[in-house]
């Protein structure tokens, strides 16, 4: 939605909510308590309860914020009490905002009862009102998924009864489509994102791996690739805070347990949230960002009031450091520019590692009762209380230098239109001039054997970089990387950067070869060639005294010069995107 229709659907909302509260005929008991924590609201519920909390109470607006594939709208509800247009959009708020994201696994649906109970009890002052921070949710993210209800596709979770699915209306799952919004749902994202830049963000999940204590896991921006003040914010401070005051509270929480088939006592690392991932996305605008991971074993009830009292501890500790927060933040946004050197692939830094004091189960290996061979069978009955190596540190693996600009082809208009959803400012040649420009030639890249949200995405890419006069014809698209969106732009216009757009696909009409030769008619013309050019002839030579395969396979000979002639076209594995300065 344009933002002056915001403003238009948010004075209707304002002009129909000027009383603090209306005679409350709604019963804002949510299906999870009606049903003692063992449902969720259907997609239909969520919409009218936080319809009716609108209605009733001038704190709370429903905004409608873009199509899904569903066809459905993606909904903004936002809990403010000092409610005005400039408060919750303008570029100068005062306070700073945090997003919470429910739904976008709707079987997942612990956030979405959360944050239902979360929203009621604020606006009935029925706890503490942040003083410094905004609250705006997204009730489901993935509607399409939310409406194709059933009771068995979460084979592994505790309820409840009933519950979406995890693929949305075109079977994508959106927690891999952030980055290239193949969906309209993650088109929809981006828009509500750069309207409400927010500074915090949340997504709500239920975890699929290890057994152990724990109902309540985090999963924080990998604070390393977000580096700055903000990055050793989460590291230092918001994450211990984070424990300690739902410990208060009885609720341990741990780091999230990233492992599968193994037991955890062994000691894991920290996921890498890439930026297909939600809060790998929103890192990518220095947003700090937490996924929350809620036990699937664990009663349903029990996730529920879980999600429902870590958000809570994170607001108050949000709106406690909502200064020093925004301080960071606006620091973070100054951290790379042009010139500098920004990495664009981690590794793990197993020399760094911290103790965690894990609350485990016992596990064995034992014959299987259906295969008969060994399985892995944790014993709930003997917990566990014990040091566990935790690895949460991550390094540079690849650099690149941050240009003044890219110049993206007039053709490639789906790429710009991809930059531009997320708000990125592009802009247009005014006429024709030639620059000395980074030219990249795709060297290698390998390319998954299997079909992954949509794709068939390769990794492993690796350029050859070359200086070259380069026309830029008017019309032509301008980056410039002194940005808001500074990462976000290296991070996909970058071939070797893990979910580049070359990765996802977007530029795979240059991997394929348009002009051939037919070798009756090229053998003369490389004859040509060749006794045109004694360095090439000797070249040649060579590779046939060294390379024996070359030596005996004639097309691969008449192959190699035709590649090495004018006649072989420019655009193979030329990557068209060039950088400019830096």
């Amino acid at each position: 939605m344009k933002k002056f229709n915001i403003l238009l659907l948010f004075f209707v909302i304002l002009i129909s909510c000027q009383s603090d509260k209306k005679e409350n005929s709604f019963d804002f008991t949510t299906t999870f308590e009606h049903s003692e924590g063992t449902e969720t609201a259907t997609y239909q519920e969520v919409i009218e309860f936080y319809n009716q909390l609108a209605e009733h109470y001038r704190s709370v607006a429903i905004y409608e914020m873009g199509k899904t594939d569903s066809g459905e709208p993606l909904h903004l509800v936002t809990f403010n009490p000092d409610r005005s247009f400039e408060s919750e959009f303008s570029s100068d708020r005062d306070k700073n905002i945090l997003l919470i994201n429910n739904g976008i696994h709707p079987g997942e649906s612990d956030g979405i009862d959360a944050s239902m109970m979360l929203f009621r009890d604020l606006a009935q002052n029925e706890i503490d009102t942040p003083k410094n921070t905004i609250i705006a949710v997204i009730p489901v993210y993935n509607i399409g998924g939310a409406l194709n209800r059933n009771g068995y596709s979460r084979a592994n979770q505790n309820g409840p009864i009933e519950y979406g699915f995890r693929g949305n209306a075109r079977n994508y799952n959106l927690n891999r489509d952030f980055i290239k919004a193949d969906t309209r749902n993650a088109q929809s994202f981006n828009e509500i994102f750069k309207t409400v830049r927010p500074q915090l963000f949340i997504d709500n999940h239920v975890s699929n791996g290890a057994d152990y204590q724990y109902t309540l896991t985090h999963l924080f921006t990998q604070h390393d690739k977000l580096g700055g003040d903000l990055g050793n914010y989460i590291n230092e401070s918001l994450m211990h805070q984070l424990e300690d005051s739902l410990k208060q509270k009885d609720w341990d929480l741990t780091p999230y347990v990233n492992v599968f088939n193994r037991t955890p006592d062994r000691g894991f690392s920290q996921f890498l949230d890439n930026p297909r991932y939600s809060t790998g996305y929103t890192a990518l605008f220095n947003t700090l960002g937490l996924m929350v991971e809620t036990h699937m074993l664990k009663p349903y009830k029990q996730r529920v009031e879980g999600t429902y009292e870590l958000m809570r501890s994170f607001i108050e500790i949000a709106d406690k450091d909502a200064s020093k927060i925004k301080e960071y933040y606006n620091k973070n946004l100054e951290l790379y520019s042009p010139g500098d050197t920004y990495p664009i692939a981690w590794e793990l830094d197993s020399t760094k590692t911290t103790t965690l004091n894990f609350k485990g189960y016992e596990a064995e290996m034992i014959p299987s009762q259906v295969t008969g061979m060994s399985r892995l069978k944790y014993d709930t009955t003997k917990p566990y209380n014990r040091p566990v190596t935790y690895y949460n540190h991550y390094k540079q693996k690849k650099t690149v230098t941050i240009p003044e600009y890219y110049v993206i082809p007039t053709g490639y208009w789906n790429v710009v239109l991809t930059l531009r959803s997320s708000g990125i400012r592009v802009e247009r040649s005014q006429k024709d001039t030639i620059v000395h420009a980074e030219v990249y030639k795709i060297d290698s890249y390998e390319t998954s054997r299997s079909a992954y949200e949509g794709h068939y995405p390769h990794y492993n890419t690796k350029v050859i970089v070359n200086m070259e006069d380069v026309t830029i014809e008017k019309g032509d698209y301008l980056v410039r990387t002194d940005q808001n969106g500074l990462r976000y732009i290296i991070e996909t216009l970058e071939p070797e950067a893990v979910d580049s757009f070359f990765n996802w696909n977007f530029f795979d009409a240059i991997l394929q070869q348009k002009e051939y030769f037919s070798p009756y008619v090229w053998e003369e013309i490389a004859l040509e060639q060749l006794e045109s050019d004694p360095d090439l002839k000797q070249e040649f030579e060579n590779k046939k005294n060294s390379d024996p395969a070359f030596s005996g396979n004639w097309y691969m000979q008449l192959d190699w010069i035709y590649k090495r002639s004018p006649y072989y076209e420019r655009s193979h594995l030329r990557y068209p995107v060039v950088r400019v300065g830096g």
